[in-house]
C-alpha cells in the first residue's frame, strides 16, 4: 500500500496507522504519534475509519526512510510511536494494523486506496473483534552436564600412561554414549510437551500459529520448543491463564504466557 513517489519537497503525505471500526478518538488525543507537526486524526471510509496523521512527504523519501531503518534508536522511535496509536484505537474497538509507513499521497489517493480493501478489511476486524492476542512459549530444561567432561582431574604417572587401565576406553564411550541419550530423551520429552501445550490452547483458541523458536541469548541454558501465538476471546482471558498455571502443574514443564496483544499475527495481508 505504500506509496513513495515523487512529490515535492515539502508536500503532505497521508501516513495511516490502522483501520477500524466506530473509534472513539479521545483515545488519541494527546498521542504525538510519527510527527509533531500535526494531530493524529481520523478519514472516514463509509463504514469504516482509517487512523491517520498528516507528515511531509520529504521525511519519508526512499533515501530519507533507508537512513532511518539504519539507525536502530531512530527506528525503535517511529515503531513505538505507531504502536502507541495503534494499542490506543485498538483497546476502545475492534482495528487492523497497518504496516509502519504506509503512506497515500494525500486524502483522496488514501480513500480510494483504502476502499479497494474494504472487504478485506471488514472480514480481519469481524475475525479479531473482541479476541486479544496471546503468546505462550515453552522451554526444555536445561541438558545434563557430560560428567566424562567434569570428571576430576587425577596426576598420572609415566608409567600409567604406558599401561592404560584396561577397559577404561570402553567406560568413557560408555558414559558419553549415556550422557548423549539422556540428552535426547529430555529433549523428545520437551518436544511432546510442547505439543501437548499447543494442542490444549489450541481449543480454547479461535486461530493459532506456530512462529519460529527464538535463538536463545548467551548464557541462557533454556532451549525454546513453542513459541506459538493465540487469538482469543476476551471473555476467555482467565480460562486461558487457569489452562496455562493448570499446564505448568501437569507437566513441570517452564511455560510462558504473554499478553493480551493487539492481534497483529491475525489480521491477514491487508
Amino acid at each position: 500500500m505504500t506509496e513513495r513517489g515523487p512529490e515535492p519537497l515539502g508536500a503532505n503525505t497521508i501516513y495511516v496507522f490502522a483501520v477500524c471500526w466506530n473509534p472513539d478518538l479521545s483515545a488519541v488525543v494527546g498521542l504525538p504519534g510519527v510527527t509533531d507537526e500535526a494531530p493524529v486524526s481520523s478519514l472516514s471510509l463509509g463504514a469504516l475509519t482509517a487512523i491517520v496523521q498528516t507528515v511531509r512527504a520529504s521525511d519519508f523519501t526512499d533515501e530519507v526512510w533507508q537512513a532511518r531503518l539504519s539507525d536502530q534508536r531512530e527506528l525503535e522511535r517511529y515503531a513505538r510511536a505507531h504502536h502507541d496509536v495503534v494499542a490506543a484505537v485498538a483497546a476502545c474497538c475492534p482495528t487492523v494494523p497497518l504496516p509502519m509507513a504506509t503512506l497515500y499521497h494525500g486524502e483522496e489517493r488514501a480513500r480510494e486506496a483504502l476502499a479497494k480493501e474494504a472487504d478485506r478489511f471488514d472480514a480481519a476486524l469481524k475475525r479479531i473483534a473482541h479476541h486479544a492476542e496471546w503468546g505462550v512459549k515453552v522451554y526444555a530444561p536445561p541438558c545434563p552436564r557430560d560428567d566424562t567432561a567434569q570428571a576430576p582431574v587425577r596426576h598420572v604417572t609415566p608409567a600409567e600412561r604406558s599401561r592404560p587401565e584396561p577397559g577404561a576406553g570402553l567406560a568413557y564411550l560408555n558414559r558419553k554414549r549415556g550422557a548423549q541419550e539422556r540428552r535426547e530423551r529430555i529433549q523428545d520429552e520437551a518436544l511432546k510437551t510442547a505439543e501437548a501445550v499447543d494442542t490444549e490452547v489450541r481449543g480454547l483458541a479461535a486461530a493459532s500459529r506456530r512462529l519460529r523458536p527464538h535463538a536463545q541469548p548467551a548464557g541462557e541454558i533454556r532451549v525454546q520448543v513453542l513459541n506459538a501465538t493465540y487469538l482469543v476471546a476476551e471473555h476467555r482471558a482467565e480460562e486461558l491463564a487457569l489452562l496455562t498455571r493448570t499446564l505448568r502443574e501437569r507437566t513441570g514443564a517452564d511455560i510462558e504466557l504473554s499478553g493480551p496483544w493487539v492481534p497483529y499475527s491475525f489480521v491477514g495481508e491487508v
